[in-house]
Order: structure tokens, then C-alpha cells, then sequence
């Protein structure tokens, strides 16, 4: 398709290896692992219940200047309404009414960005260009392009604070911003040369909490895998990983961890598993993916049985935590949910905004007083450091 003014074109994609080693040189957007066609190529492979489709946005002069994600699911909404407020029933009864949010059939919910990881991982635009033009027109033609298919929802997610002077441009093509919950980041400080040195910014308090659940998981057997042996160990991961999934109030899509040993496969040393054995038995896991000067805390998995005994999931944060230090990098993201925990080693919520918005334009302006009833599970910000 073409836009006469400014003379943009996109071309769409419905699968990753469709696009040319010409676009993505051109596009220089491989440095973000994210957009790396190794680490889409193992989401599309390995996870069947997506529909997964790609758009560059070329300019007037038939150059890629801008990439988009996207993915289409078939979501049920028992996690939109848990997360609306219990006693507004009202605002349900007539979103059931108005088929906003039909009651059995799951809606088909299409996501600029990546259903498993927090972050901005939508679209990418090159540097020099005009981002609010051209974010408008990468949206307008995703709409355009997936018109005849029977999308009901649109969402764009999720953009930090710096971003919004940009896509709140987005309002101007009748979506709708909220914020989901945050992202839980630790800012590694530079001084941490190793583990002890994290481990000595800390209050005496937090750090006694630290060593006392280094002591109790001390008897794990902590193992590094290859993709042979994330193969092997499919599935004891795959019952731990669901243990975690199902108490997840919001999920946008099942992972498959079939993509855990394609991911170490395309991604080598930027991606990693670990599993945490105990007499004999896999009773934890967690993997991480290093993105530049970030680790991004991928998926986890506890056997919520032996978690309190053997402070696993502690653990875990430290060792996210261990190998950051260890491999210099400057972030830890450590993604949504158990945000107290979070804070407790260090990490603090940053704001994440998203944008939404429905098919028909009728429904569309219901969806805004649902956006307003939406709440977030608050906590206590924890303070570690001296």
C-alpha cells in the first residue's frame, strides 16, 4: 500500500523469513535482540497458538525506515475483568451487552509489540527520522493491512515515560492510553565489581535477608544448560513454568517452552536457563536474555512446595543479579508481578503505557470507562541501599 503524502510504503509480512537480508541491513534494527530475526524466528517456530506477522515502512525513496512486531491472539477475558474493580458490575453487564467483551468466545486481541516481555518491542524506527510521522503511519497501516481480518481489539504496548511525547500521537487516531503494571528495573551500580560489593551497599537488614537465602538454597544443585540439555529437561520446566503462569492474575498468551532450547540454539550466550535441582530433581528454573547493556528476566518456573524451605525464587534474583554484575551490564529488568520481592534486592517500578483500542468505532468509545476501572495490585517499595 501507498500513502500519497510523504510517499510511504509498507509491505507486510506473515513470516519473519519472508524479509530480506537487504531490509535488515538497511534497517540496522538487529542490535536490539528483539528485533533480530534469530529471536523472532524462534517465537514464530515454537509457538503455533500466535499468528505472527511483520511491516516495514518504506520511505519515498523505497528504503526501510521503520519495523513492526505483530502479533495476533485469540485471548479470553477472564483476565481483563479480574483486573476490574469487583464491585463495578455494572460496567460489565452493559460491556457484555454492547459486545465490547462477548461472555464465552475469546476475543481476537492483535499486539504491536511481544506478549512474553515487558518493554518497547513493537516497533522500531531508524535514527534521523520523523518518529511521530512515521509512528502514526506504521499504525495506520497495520490497520490498513489486517482491515479484513477479524480483529476486534488493537493494542500497542509498552512504552516507558520518555517515549510518550511521541506515542501519545497516538490518541489522535482514536486509542486510548493505560497504564499496566510496572516493570520492576534494578540500575546496576557501576562501583559493583562483583556480587560482595552489591551485597555491602546494602542495609544490614536486607543484606541478612540476602546471605540467610544464599544459606538455605545452598543445597541446590544450580546448573548452566546447552540446548541439548534444556531438550532433556522440557518437562519438569514446563509443569514448574505453569505452576507460575496460572497464578498470574493478567497473561496475554501461553508461552511454549519448546522455545526455551530454540532460543539458546539462535541466541547462543545471550540467552541462558538455569535449573535449580534438589535431591536429584528439578525444582526451579529461571532464563534471562542480555539485550546490549540489559539482562531482561525472561520466564521462571518454582515448585512453590520446596520455595519457602529453600528460598528459590530469592535465589533466583540473585543470580539474576550475579550475572549481571559479572557481565558488566547496566540494567536488570526484571519484569512484572511479585513486585515487593523485586524491591526488596533493589529494583524500582517504571510506568509502562499502553494503547488500545476497538475495531468498531462504537465500541471503541466504551472502552475508555472500562481503561478507567482497571487497577493494579499496589505494594510497598522496599528500600535495600545504605
Amino acid at each position: 500500500m501507498s500513502f500519497r503524502k510523504n510517499q510511504y510504503t509498507s509491505l507486510f509480512f506473515s513470516s519473519i523469513t519472508a524479509v530480506t537480508g537487504t531490509i535488515w541491513s538497511q534497517l540496522g534494527c538487529s542490535k536490539n535482540i528483539y528485533f533480530h530475526p534469530n529471536y523472532l524466528l524462534s517465537l514464530e517456530k515454537n509457538n503455533p497458538q500466535i499468528k505472527f506477522s511483520y511491516l516495514v515502512l518504506l520511505d519515498s525513496e523505497k528504503k526501510p525506515v521503520a519495523f513492526a512486531s505483530i502479533q495476533t491472539i485469540d485471548f479470553p477475558l477472564d483476565g481483563i475483568e479480574n483486573s476490574i474493580k469487583q464491585n463495578f458490575h455494572l460496567l460489565k453487564y452493559f460491556g457484555r451487552r454492547l459486545g465490547v467483551f462477548p461472555k464465552l468466545k475469546p476475543i481476537k486481541l492483535m499486539v504491536c509489540g511481544n506478549v512474553f516481555v515487558s518493554g518497547e518491542h513493537g516497533v522500531f524506527i531508524k535514527e534521523n527520522e520523523n518518529k511521530h510521522t512515521v509512528l502514526k503511519k506504521v499504525v495506520k497501516a497495520i490497520s490498513k493491512e489486517t482491515a479484513s481480518e477479524d480483529i476486534s481489539i488493537y493494542l500497542i504496548k509498552d512504552f516507558i515515560k520518555e517515549s510518550l511525547n511521541i506515542t501519545n500521537k497516538l490518541l489522535h487516531l482514536n486509542y486510548y492510553s493505560f497504564n499496566v503494571e510496572t516493570n520492576m528495573q534494578l540500575i546496576l551500580d557501576e562501583k559493583w565489581l562483583c556480587f560482595d560489593d552489591y551485597l555491602a551497599a546494602m542495609k544490614t537488614k536486607f543484606r541478612v535477608k540476602a546471605k540467610r537465602a544464599l544459606t538455605l538454597s545452598k543445597s541446590l544443585v544450580v546448573k548452566d544448560n546447552s540446548e541439548e540439555s534444556i531438550k532433556e529437561i522440557i518437562p519438569e520446566i514446563t509443569k514448574l513454568y505453569k505452576t507460575v503462569s496460572n497464578k498470574a492474575v493478567f497473561n496475554l498468551g501461553d508461552f511454549n517452552p519448546e522455545t526455551y532450547s530454540s532460543l539458546k540454539n539462535q541466541l547462543g550466550e545471550n540467552y541462558f536457563l538455569k535449573s535449580y535441582e534438589h535431591e536429584g530433581k528439578v525444582v526451579g528454573f529461571m532464563s534471562g536474555i542480555i539485550n546490549n547493556t540489559s539482562l531482561d528476566a525472561h520466564f521462571v518456573g518454582i515448585d512453590y512446595s520446596l520455595n519457602k524451605q529453600k528460598a528459590i525464587y530469592q535465589r533466583m534474583l540473585y543470580d539474576y543479579i550475579e550475572i549481571a554484575i559479572s557481565k558488566k551490564l547496566k540494567t536488570i529488568n526484571f519484569g512484572r508481578t511479585a513486585s515487593e520481592i523485586k524491591s526488596s534486592v533493589g529494583a524500582t517500578p517504571q510506568e509502562l503505557t499502553c494503547y488500545i483500542r476497538h475495531k468498531k468505532t462504537i465500541k471503541n468509545k466504551f472502552i475508555k470507562y472500562f481503561l478507567s476501572y482497571i487497577e493494579t495490585k499496589p505494594f510497598k517499595q522496599q528500600k535495600p541501599f545504605k
